[in-house]
């Protein structure tokens, strides 16, 4: 990858990520992923040196940086080797707590964010539904206050939450005003920062067996009148949505970086195994036909880099700069997502097919890395979505759904 043009706060946390990564070689993430072993260790140790709390205030134990050099940490991290499942043993510890430090009460934040920087705590993020999908305002999963008012009552159903079996946090969207009443449609959802109590009645969980990533753990979790305190409200009331999205813009910059990370090192697998591997009496790489589409799918990679990076650093400007649009950090993030994912299932393939038949050997990596470049094609949104809310959005074209 091409470094030039990056901020010295992004460069030393690529080298010391880069650090970090080295300890853990690809047969350690090899064994993760047929064992389908969660990767504690490499979460213990980023958490170790405090880079779970990159993007979070420096008064709560953060490093106080930004989602820029957050998603340079996420794409050194898959670009080690580590792959998608080393990104997804942590991200949800950089993105869903955004919203909890921006919206969080002084003791909600006292209390969790220190413990999830130093690992004491995981966290997941329970949003999507099985019966809903992208249609976040259309969610069932009900909180309901109890008459005393003290406490809430959680029912509902909640699909492909990471970490979830691991996690003693989970960032909730339930719904605490039924839509058929709501004033518009973005009204009538709640967050919630909850406890993840596996002793208390009313909590299920259940692991889905998946393609790629297999080292960390996707789950339905099922709520059944499952009691949480009233002061576990992010928040006001109702408002949760437009509390949720500031962690959904930066979870899209965060899987944009993860993406390229995993790209880049499939190409740079494909393209040693093109320098070494002869055949005819020369390596392969000497042929326009293994050379031509590897260079491609690198400069498909350093377009969607561009995009990716520019998305983090306006989404970090908004913050302090109320003229960027929130409608133009959205266009961005989405873009930079899609882009990283299609450059990445593009470089994937080709780092297979490279390889030949070794390219389908375990020990080559690139056949994981092919399973895992799906997952940012099709989360946290997936592609048709993104060009549906661009073709809307921006070119102001009639909406399809």
């Amino acid at each position: 990858m091409e470094l030039t043009g990056f901020t010295e706060e992004q460069l030393t946390v690529r080298d010391a990520i880069s650090a970090i990564t080295a300890k853990f070689p690809n047969t350690y993430w090899q064994e993760c992923d047929q064992n389908e072993r969660d990767p504690k260790e490499f979460h213990a140790a980023l958490a170790k040196d405090g880079w779970l709390g990159i993007a979070l205030p420096e008064k709560l134990g953060g490093a106080g940086l930004g989602i820029s050099e957050a998603t340079m940490m996420m794409q050194t991290i898959t670009q080690s080797g580590a792959g998608m499942a080393g990104a997804q043993a942590i991200h949800a510890n950089v993105y869903a707590t955004q919203p909890l430090a921006k919206f969080g009460t002084k003791e909600q934040l006292e209390e969790t964010i220190p413990k999830i920087i130093n690992g004491t705590w995981r966290t997941c993020f329970g949003v999507t539904e099985p019966n809903t999908g992208l249609e976040t305002l259309k969610l069932k999963t009900t909180a309901t206050k109890n008459a005393s008012g003290d406490s809430y009552s959680i029912t509902g159903q909640k699909i492909w939450i990471t970490c979830a079996q691991v996690a003693s946090k989970m960032i909730l969207l339930a719904r605490t005003t039924p839509v058929e009443e709501v004033k518009r449609s973005t009204h009538g959802l709640s967050m919630f920062c909850i406890d993840l109590d596996r002793d208390k009645p009313g909590l299920d969980m259940r692991k889905i067996k998946k393609m790629g990533g297999r080292a960390v753990d996707a789950n339905e979790v099922f709520f059944d009148n499952y009691q949480i305190p009233a002061n576990t409200l992010v928040g006001e009331e109702n408002e949760g949505f437009r509390i949720i999205l500031h962690g959904m813009n930066a979870e899209r910059c965060l899987l944009a970086g993860e993406a390229l990370g995993l790209g880049y090192a499939a190409l740079e697998r494909a393209t040693q195994y093109a320098n070494d591997r002869v055949v005819f009496g020369r390596p392969i790489g000497q042929n326009q036909g293994i050379a031509h589409p590897l260079a491609d799918a690198y400069m498909k990679l350093e377009a969607a880099k561009l995009a990716t990076y520019h998305a983090a650093r306006l989404y970090d400007a908004s913050r302090t700069d109320s003229s960027i649009p929130f409608h133009s950090v959205g266009v961005a993030c989405n873009s930079a997502k899609y882009l990283a994912a299609e450059a990445a299932f593009t470089a994937c393939e080709r780092a297979v097919l490279t390889h030949g038949g070794m390219g389908y050997a375990m020990e080559y990596d690139v056949e994981r890395y092919l399973r895992e470049c799906l997952v940012p094609r099709i989360a946290p949104v997936s592609r048709e979505m993104i060009l549906n809310y661009v073709s809307e959005k921006v070119l102001q074209l009639p909406r399809s759904y």
